[in-house]
C-alpha cells in the first residue's frame, strides 16, 4: 500500500515568469538575455513569481517581471511550463514562462532584486543557479527569439441562439461574456495587441471593443471570417488572415467556433507544425507567433479569466 507521503504531489503553488530579452546594443542580429540576483537566496535566474489571488498568469508574468526588473515589457511565445518540488516541504511549484521583449524603464536594485545582468545566450547556462531554469533556456532557444504575434480570439458567451428572437447576426454578449471581453483586453494588452479585426458578428465585434477602447484604435469588420462566408469560401477566409498577419504589429483577429478550429489547423499543416490540444471555449485565445511569415509557435489560452 503507498503511503501518504509517497504519492506524487501535485502543483500547488503557482508562478508565472518570463525569459527577458531585448536585441544587443552592439549587434542587432544578436540578443542578450537577463538574469536577476535575488540576495535572499543568493541565485540567479530569470524573473518570476506567484500568481496573486484572482489572477491569470500571464498577468502575473507581466507584472512580475515588470516588478522585478522596473522593464516594460511585451509578452511573446510562450517557452514552456515547469513544475518542481520545493526542497523541504511537501509542496510544489508550477510556473508558466513566457518570451518577454524588453521595451523600456530602467532597472533599480532592491531587497528582492540587486543585481541584473544582460548576458549572452551561451553565456547564460553558466550563470543560471538551477538546472530546471537550464530547460527553460534551452526551450527559449529552440525557436527564433524575435517572433511577430497574431492573437486569435474566439468571442465570449452570447447566451444560446435557439433563446434570441432577432437577426443572429446582431446577437449581443451576454453579462458573462461581457465579463469575459473586459478580462481579454487586459490578457490581449499584454502581448502588445495594436489592431483588431472581427467578423461582422455583433459578438464578435462587442468581444473586442474594451480592447479597442483601451488602445485607442477602430475594429475593422471582416465579413469573410464568420461562419457563414468561411462554409462558403474558406480559402478567402484563410488569404484574409494571412494578409493580416502580414502588417506587422500585433494583430487581433475574433472570429467564431466553426471558424477557428479549421482555420488554424491548415495553417499549421501548411508551415509544419502541430498545434497544441484545445477546447476552444469561447473567450479563449491563441498566441501564433511567427517568424518570416511563417508560423513556428501555437499556444492556447483557454480562458482570460482565472481558475479561482
Amino acid at each position: 500500500m503507498t503511503s501518504k507521503s509517497d504519492r506524487p504531489i501535485k502543483a500547488n503553488i503557482f508562478a508565472a515568469g518570463a525569459v527577458l530579452w531585448r536585441k544587443s546594443p552592439t549587434n542587432p542580429y544578436e540578443i542578450e538575455i537577463a538574469l536577476i540576483h535575488r540576495p535572499k537566496y543568493d541565485d540567479w535566474s530569470f524573473p518570476k513569481g506567484k500568481l496573486d489571488p484572482g489572477e491569470t498568469p500571464v498577468v502575473a508574468a507581466l507584472r512580475e517581471v515588470e516588478e522585478e526588473t522596473g522593464l516594460r515589457v511585451q509578452l511573446g511565445r510562450h517557452v514552456t511550463r515547469v513544475s518542481y518540488e520545493i526542497p523541504g516541504h511537501r509542496r510544489r511549484k508550477r510556473v508558466d514562462y513566457w518570451a518577454a521583449e524588453a521595451l523600456g524603464g530602467e532597472f533599480v536594485p532592491n531587497n528582492e532584486v540587486d543585481v541584473l545582468r544582460w548576458l549572452a545566450p551561451d553565456d547564460v547556462f553558466g550563470a543560471l543557479s538551477y538546472s530546471v531554469d537550464h530547460k527553460v533556456l534551452r526551450r527559449f532557444l529552440k525557436l527564433p527569439v524575435d517572433t511577430t504575434t497574431v492573437l486569435v480570439v474566439r468571442h465570449a458567451k452570447a447566451g444560446r441562439s435557439e433563446r434570441y428572437s432577432g437577426d443572429d447576426a446582431l446577437r449581443p454578449l451576454d453579462k458573462n461574456g461581457r465579463t469575459q471581453a473586459a478580462a481579454l483586453s487586459t490578457l490581449l494588452q499584454a502581448f502588445g495587441a495594436t489592431e483588431i479585426h472581427a467578423a461582422d458578428r455583433a459578438r464578435c465585434v462587442q468581444t473586442v471593443e474594451p480592447l479597442a477602447e483601451a488602445i485607442g484604435v477602430d475594429i475593422a469588420v471582416e465579413p469573410a471570417l464568420s461562419e457563414e462566408a468561411y462554409a462558403k469560401d474558406p480559402a478567402a477566409a484563410q488569404a484574409v488572415t494571412r494578409k493580416i498577419a502580414a502588417r506587422g504589429g500585433v494583430q487581433v483577429i475574433c472570429s467564431q467556433g466553426r471558424v477557428i478550429p479549421d482555420l488554424l489547423e491548415r495553417w499549421a499543416e501548411r508551415d509544419g507544425i502541430d498545434l497544441p490540444p484545445a477546447r476552444n471555449r469561447k473567450g479563449s485565445t491563441w498566441v501564433l507567433s511567427l517568424s518570416g511569415g511563417k508560423l513556428v509557435a501555437a499556444n492556447h489560452i483557454d480562458s482570460a479569466l482565472p481558475d479561482v
